[in-house]
């Protein structure tokens, strides 16, 4: 594909941006970046503190918005980015957090808005926990400009199911599906065994790892509830922080202190830690697990498969696009009512706790499921694909 260096500039609005990346929307956006400044004048505009990099602008909370609800707070560094913004021939969101910028500009400026659909707020009900009233703002905010955006990439055909359905009025002519990716140069196997030997971990025995946030939809509190069935030499490596609430934070504490009272082994490390050393703790993992009621990609299912790691996880959202069922890991059926939770929570607790411990005590098929993870990192989600395929989004709303 010609490189549009030059002659196309395409602003990204994000609130994660390297270093302050928590999720695989941060994810996401640093490597699609990376990729499209190959191909387009490419200028991110993200929240937190001033990034060195160039063609990078970090914006703060607007000081007149100081104590106000955070879903205010959000909408006014996002006209600040719209303001930043001024030049772009394209717009493109990501995640409600950035959509209001990405809207104003498109009216400001007269370009065209693409979104990238992360996840949606309608099926995160309860997000209303952490935000209040501001997740009444946030759902505004992401209805207007999902229903106004020139495109909309959808990061899987889960996503795209769930987008036509939350926002009926969205003409199904207008989502792509642009699925996540993984840069399988950086993660890739790691021998070494340095970082768990710091973190407590013995690479000698069988372990099962979780690596995410401590949030509702990363449905931690039923992996927890299922590691009390697992055989009893397995370690648990929970790679586990930023909690949404203090309820959950505290229902997670309550089930970890249950489970080291009963086992020996299980690990957990609250803070963020860097990708090298994350990428360790997965390859040493006999089985990673993604017990997540709503995952609409689930990058990190692509990390652990990346490091030749089997994967267990829910069957719902896009999961079952990324893990192959039998190949590459194991899927455990849910029925989800509206809000996404299991209508049968023991039965998931109990079908996460038997694909893992399948695993554990058939180590050569994890082990086989590893590489077959590998190579489907490899050949069906790279950077520089879905890069091109963005970049064909912005074509097409070019005219």
């Amino acid at each position: 594909m010609a490189a549009f260096t030059g002659r196309l500039r395409v602003d990204l609005m994000t609130r994660e941006y390297p270093p302050e990346v928590y999720g695989g929307a941060g994810v996401h956006v640093e490597y699609l970046a990376r990729e499209l400044r190959h191909r387009a004048d490419t200028r991110v505009h993200c929240f937190g503190a001033p990034r060195p990099e160039p063609g990078v602008t970090a914006y703060t909370d607007p000081p007149g918005l100081d104590g106000a609800n955070p879903a205010l707070r959000t909408m006014g560094v996002d006209l600040e980015m719209a303001a930043g913004a001024a030049g772009a021939d394209v717009v493109h969101s990501h995640t409600w957090y950035a959509n209001l910028a990405g809207h104003v500009a498109k009216l400001l400026y007269g370009v065209p808005h693409v979104v990238t659909t992360h996840s949606l707020e309608p099926l995160r009900p309860w997000k209303a926990e952490q935000l209040g009233g501001g997740y009444a703002l946030s759902s505004w905010v992401e209805r207007t400009a999902i229903e106004a955006a020139d495109a909309v990439i959808a990061v899987s055909e889960g996503m795209k199911r769930d987008v036509l359905a939350a926002y009926p009025e969205v003409d199904a002519s207008r989502v792509r599906v642009v699925h996540n990716g993984i840069d399988t140069e950086q993660y890739k196997p790691d021998p070494g065994t340095d970082v768990l030997e710091r973190l407590g971990v013995d690479p000698g025995k069988p372990s099962v790892v979780y690596v995410g946030r401590i949030t509702r939809q990363k449905g931690l509190p039923y992996l927890l509830r299922a590691a009390r069935s697992l055989p009893p030499q397995a370690q648990l490596v929970l790679l586990a922080g930023a909690p949404d609430t203090p309820e959950i934070l505290a229902e997670v504490e309550a089930l970890v202190a249950e489970l080291r009272s009963s086992r020996e082994g299980v690990v957990w490390v609250q803070a963020m830690l860097p990708k090298d050393e994350v990428i360790q703790v997965l390859t040493h993992a006999t089985v990673f697990v993604c017990p997540s009621i709503y995952e609409p990609m689930g990058i990190v299912n692509l990390e652990a498969m990346a490091c030749e790691t089997a994967v267990v996880a829910t069957a719902t959202g896009g999961i079952p696009e990324v893990v192959d069922d039998g190949v590459t890991g194991l899927l455990v059926p849910i029925e989800q009512g509206a809000d996404g939770t299991p209508l049968h929570p023991d039965r998931f607790v109990a079908g996460l706790g038997e694909a893992v411990t399948n695993l554990l005590e058939e180590p050569g098929r994890a082990a086989e499921m590893g590489r077959a993870g590998r190579r489907r990192a490899v050949e069906h989600f790279s950077w520089a694909s879905i890069a091109d395929r963005t970049v064909e989004v912005y074509r097409s709303v070019l005219g």
